[in-house]
């Protein structure tokens, strides 16, 4: 994320639990709305999608993949792992 052009943080959350917690730069698109707001999302950028544990988020990547997306990844365990070996100060819900 540190690299000259990071990929795009796609949370496919919800947004009380956005409130919650969340990775700088990211940007927000419910999973139920994703679909609708493909628009939304740049095609000329790596994108890293993730939600609490990595199950939506695995979803939201495949749907995105069937649109044409090819630079996209999946954030194994969501923001919940994050939490959990990367920054332990976020807070875990």
């Amino acid at each position: 994320m540190q690299r000259e052009n990071p990929p795009l943080l796609l949370d496919v959350r919800g947004s009380h639990e956005w409130a919650i917690a969340r990775l700088p730069g990211a940007q927000l698109i419910p999973v139920q709305e994703l679909e609708s707001r493909l628009d939304d999302v740049a095609r000329d950028r790596d994108i890293v999608v993730y939600c609490h544990r990595g199950i939506l988020s695995a979803w939201a990547a495949a749907l995105l993949r069937r649109h044409g997306y090819d630079r996209v990844r999946n954030l194994s365990g969501g923001i919940e792992a994050w939490a959990s070996t990367v920054d332990p100060d976020m807070p875990k819900y």
